[in-house]
């Protein structure tokens, strides 16, 4: 493989998260690193060779290939804009932007100028999730009836939990669904082959006010702010959120997502029910797929590429019994982008091995939808959807 040569906007968990799992890959450098504040201190913690306080220069710079945007939701439109108008190929964190305007411009122009484009629902490059669409292929779970499960997390849980993302302004109208809700809804319609065609939509705020620590603080402080160190902040997304989902080929659902869920730190789950055999898998524990049958003794099936099917083989990088988890995930994506990348694949009219500004800008038409139904309390038609 050629060397790639590889740029970072944002250097707070994502980018350390990124770096890593760029870095297993061999063939791929990380070159430069974008940040407003200590850009090259982070840059030295991450052994980066370059650093920039303005993302522009990054961008700019011939020493940068692939521009990876890690940065609060508001500013991907503009990044991902100017990356385009470089000639630069994007691999952007999720959501794609903060409204459908700003995704479906995005989508028209990476298609106009062949360039790779990247979202990263790095939930779809579990193992046993990519199992999961295996079996679903293979016909063994038969037809599809049902399709549900959560997205739980506690890390909003008290009032002075606050993050950029609490505030429509910088992360967009929508936080639990388009921050945390849309890798399940990306998860489960990969694995089905269904999509998301239209909503019902519950959604609540149940913490209406969050103390912003007034000098620099980390996010989930365990500890409570005194009154002098903090502002109230009204909040203007939403908690939690309950939405029932109709597929366009027959399956129903339901998905129950929430960022205020004492005690679930990042629990992420589905259960599909077929006419034949049902699954279920659970994110906090990524290496155990539980298989139901009406006939015979429900199981466990454990992680093992030698009893995987072969086309999921290449996930599991390590034998059975040896655990892989969040950022095995990265490695998974990122060995797909830039294979895709190293053998000129995006000449050709092959369909992508990854989820691109497409899928992001299709989840983003479903989040619309859900506002649109909590605003009219009724079904809402995903946009675009037959």
């Amino acid at each position: 493989m050629r060397k790639i040569r590889v740029g970072l906007i944002g250097g707070g968990f994502m980018g350390r998260v990124h770096a890593e799992a760029l870095r297993r890959l061999g063939w791929v450098e990380v070159m430069a690193l974008a940040k407003r504040k200590r850009a090259r201190e982070r840059a030295d913690e991450l052994n980066i060779p370059l650093a920039y306080q303005d993302y522009r220069d990054l961008i700019r710079s011939d020493e940068v290939e692939v521009v990876h945007i890690l940065t609060p939701n508001v500013l991907h439109y503009p990044m991902a804009k100017m990356c385009i108008e470089q000639g630069k190929h994007i691999v952007c964190e999720k959501p794609l932007t903060v409204n459908s305007k700003e995704s479906a411009e995005l989508v028209r122009m990476v298609k106009e100028e062949h360039l790779l484009n990247v979202v990263c629902y790095n939930m779809r490059y579990y193992p046993l999730v990519k199992e999961a669409k295996a079996l679903v292929e293979s016909n063994e779970i038969g037809s599809i009836r049902l399709v549900h499960g959560a997205y739980l997390q506690d890390w909003l849980f008290y009032d002075t939990d606050y993050d950029w993302r609490v505030e429509a302004n910088l992360g967009g109208k929508s936080r639990a669904v388009a921050d945390i809700g849309s890798h399940w809804l990306d998860m489960v319609q990969h694995i089905t082959h269904q999509s998301v065609v239209s909503v019902f939509a519950d959604l609540t705020t149940f913490v209406p006010y969050r103390k912003r620590s007034t000098g620099e603080s980390e996010t989930s402080t365990p500890q409570r702010l005194d009154d002098e160190d903090c502002e109230q902040v009204k909040i203007d997304t939403e908690d939690h959120a309950t939405v029932l989902l109709r597929f366009d080929r027959g399956a129903k659902g339901v998905f129950i997502v929430s960022q205020v869920s004492a005690g679930r730190k990042n629990m992420i789950h589905f259960e599909i029910n077929g006419s034949k055999k049902s699954i279920a898998w659970n994110g906090e524990r990524p290496n155990e797929m539980w298989i139901g049958e009406r006939g015979s003794i429900n199981g466990q099936f454990l992680k093992d590429p030698t009893l995987m099917s072969e086309e999921t083989r290449e996930y599991a990088s390590v034998p059975g019994g040896a655990a892989e988890g969040y950022p095995d995930t990265f490695k998974n994506l990122f060995h797909k982008v830039y294979t895709w990348i190293a053998e000129g694949c995006g000449s050709t009219d092959r369909e992508p091995p990854f989820p691109t500004f497409l899928d992001g800008h299709r989840e983003i038409l479903i989040v619309d939808a859900v506002l649109k139904s909590q605003s009219e309390g009724e079904w809402v038609k995903v946009r675009g959807s037959s």
